[in-house]
């Protein structure tokens, strides 16, 4: 069985989607692959070109690669392939819908409301710390943590209404921020992460290494993390997920648990939350492009 690794296309996480793609393809290498390597966006027609004895990893970040438009040329073509289906993964996308899926699941998140920046001002969420982002994104793209909503500059808000209209708004949950990455509907390790001192964990500050990500967390209970892995498992199944997702958290003081993205396809760099949580399982990289191998020929009875 062969196997083509999709990376690159346009969004504005391009260059981790390339990181991530090579990883991937090398440890499929390493695993004994016939593997093919495609930057989507320099060979668009890559697709039209492989035939039924090929797999595909679409590891594609951002727009296109996880909103479901991949999915939905690869469901075209009937080609096997590895993550959540088109339909998933539009949901997931879009962090409104998604949020309201799995909250109607009895997932618990932050309170939250779609807003435009004519009555972002008016709501009653913004007199205390509160997050805005876009509503389709990733990365921590498109995003304003307001711990203080007074230092906050007009220029930053308007920032995100720029960005995506309407946006989201949800309160600011203080507490440990911790992440469950889910294989084949199973949980992974939780990790604990924590940014640079006295700054979030944004784009920058997911891949520059300067963050901590501690496995098993030094922070949450053993019944906490329990509780983490259900809820991630959850989302996972109410968002009809599929091989993979990785689900993002914090742990309040009070024990409490508030879920607030899904991820379909994570970053699969060296710096990687889910490759990092499989490790912590004693899996290597090539074992787990194994796995998600074995994982599409199952699903596909190849």
């Amino acid at each position: 069985m062969k196997i083509l690794v999709l990376g690159g296309g346009t969004s504005n996480e391009r260059e981790v989607s390339l990181r991530s793609a090579k990883a991937v393809a090398i440890a499929a290498r390493r695993a004994g692959f016939d593997v093919m390597e495609a930057d989507h966006h320099d060979e668009p027609l890559i697709l039209d070109k492989i035939g039924s004895d090929t797999i595909v990893f679409p590891i594609l970040h951002g727009a296109y690669g996880e909103d479901g438009g991949i999915q939905t040329e690869l469901e075209k073509r009937q080609l096997p392939f590895l993550g959540s289906a088109s339909a998933a993964s539009a949901k997931c996308w879009d962090k409104w819908q998604s949020l309201n899926t799995i909250r109607a699941a009895g997932v618990p998140i932050a309170r939250s409301q779609l807003v435009d920046r004519e009555n972002f001002k008016d709501s009653p969420l913004v007199k205390n710390p509160y997050v805005l982002k876009v509503r389709r994104g990733g990365s921590s793209i498109g995003v304003l943590v307001a711990r203080n909503a007074q230092s906050i500059k007009n220029d930053e808000i308007a920032a995100i209404f720029n960005m995506e209209e309407p946006a989201i708004l949800e309160e600011f949950v203080p507490g440990i921020e911790i992440t469950v990455a889910i294989l084949d509907d199973q949980p992974l390790p939780v990790v604990e992460i924590h940014p640079p001192q006295g700054k979030e964990f944004d784009y920058e500050n997911k891949y520059n290494g300067q963050s901590q990500e501690l496995s098993p967390p030094p922070n949450v209970s053993k019944e906490g993390q329990k509780k983490a892995q259900d809820l991630a498992i959850a989302a996972h199944k109410a968002l009809g997920c599929r091989h993979l997702s990785r689900t993002d958290m914090i742990v309040k003081d009070d024990g409490g648990v508030f879920v607030f993205d899904v991820n379909t396809m994570p970053g699969l760099t060296d710096q990687s939350l889910y490759p990092k949580a499989a490790a912590v399982a004693d899996m290597t990289m090539p074992q787990l492009v194994t796995k998600f191998a074995e994982l599409v020929e199952r699903d596909y009875n190849l």
